[in-house]
């Protein structure tokens, strides 16, 4: 499995509060810096968000950008829905992850992500129902 691959797998398992391949994947010294927020997050704060975010959030499909051995970038796309007013009318996100590793493990990621104005989903051959 490539490391991509290893990584999309592991969060969606997380999304359903299943840590163990994210356990696997991630080095015991994984730090991120939130520069939305100003917060620097290890795996285990990871975990808390994630946790937080399953029921009101849908990650759609993942594209590798680039990958090596040090190195991944990652495009997905989110759906995200904070109550029951927002269930018909949720936003969406397109998201980027740069991902480094040392020692075969996540050492760093960073995230951005971009509010859209339009369901991502429109007119290509996937739809939300297919990552619920």
């Amino acid at each position: 499995m490539t490391k991509a691959g290893a990584y999309e797998k592991a969060w969606r398992l997380g999304f359903k509060r299943d840590f163990s391949l994210v356990d696997k994947i991630y080095h015991p010294d994984y730090k991120s810096y939130d520069y939305r927020t100003g917060i620097e997050a290890n795996i285990e704060d990871d975990k808390v968000i994630v946790s937080s975010r399953n029921q009101t959030t849908t990650i759609g499909p993942f594209k590798t950008i680039f990958e090596n051995e040090n190195f991944v970038c990652i495009e997905c796309f989110v759906r995200r829905h904070y109550d029951e007013l927002c269930e018909s009318n949720p936003d969406y996100m397109a998201r980027m992850t740069a991902i480094h590793y040392k020692n075969n493990k996540i050492i760093e990621q960073k995230t951005n992500a971009q509010l859209l104005d339009f369901d991502p989903s429109e007119g290509q051959d996937w739809n939300w129902e297919d990552y619920e």
